[in-house]
């Protein structure tokens, strides 16, 4: 099997998984991350806008905005560009993207505290992605950026195929905890 197809399986059988698990567990990862991984003091903090069936993370969001953290949410480009990231916060009006995603519409950002949205993860720090790449590329020009995973504990795997373009994680948060990681250099 090639890496191509055992991502391509990786992801049909995550997103199995996912269909059982409750984007509302969203709230109790807030909670890890304050405790456990909260932001650097000043640091620019790209969220992400949640899909449908991936954990809620605006608990978290709203959270780092009270505290007066700064944050931004991603702009998905063509296919095969890194992402771009724009000014929110909370009850701004965000436009339609590609993908099914939202984002705002406020000044381009430049983060150094990444959500990263996931499919699947691994105790190594590797991440399965919807397949796009955007993630890795824009982590890859990013490369001091903080990247913090964000999904169900449910979708931890004992090993995520990978491939020279793949960025591993700092972290990932669950709503079970917050797993740390030392990526590789």
């Amino acid at each position: 099997m090639t890496l191509d197809e055992e991502k391509v399986a990786a992801r049909r059988a995550a997103l199995e998984v996912r269909k059982n698990c409750d984007p509302a567990l969203g709230a109790r990862l807030a909670a890890n991350v304050l405790r456990d991984a909260s932001p650097p003091p000043g640091a620019m903090i790209a969220g992400f806008w949640p899909l449908p069936g991936e954990i809620d993370i605006l608990l978290l969001l709203h959270a780092l905005a009270e505290r007066s953290w700064k944050l931004c949410l991603p702009v998905t480009p063509k296919r095969g560009f890194p992402l771009t990231f724009r000014a929110w916060k909370p009850g701004d009006v965000l436009e339609a993207g590609r993908f099914n995603t939202r984002h705002p519409t406020g000044p381009e950002m430049v983060p150094d505290y990444i959500l990263v949205p996931l499919l699947a993860f691994d105790r190594a720090g590797n991440r399965l992605g919807y397949g796009g790449g955007y993630y890795d590329r824009t982590l890859a020009a990013l490369p001091a950026a903080y990247r913090l995973g964000c999904g169900f504990a449910a979708q931890e795997v004992p090993n995520v195929p990978t491939g020279p373009g793949d960025v591993t994680l700092n972290a990932v948060a669950t709503e079970l905890s917050v797993m740390k990681f030392q990526p590789a250099a």
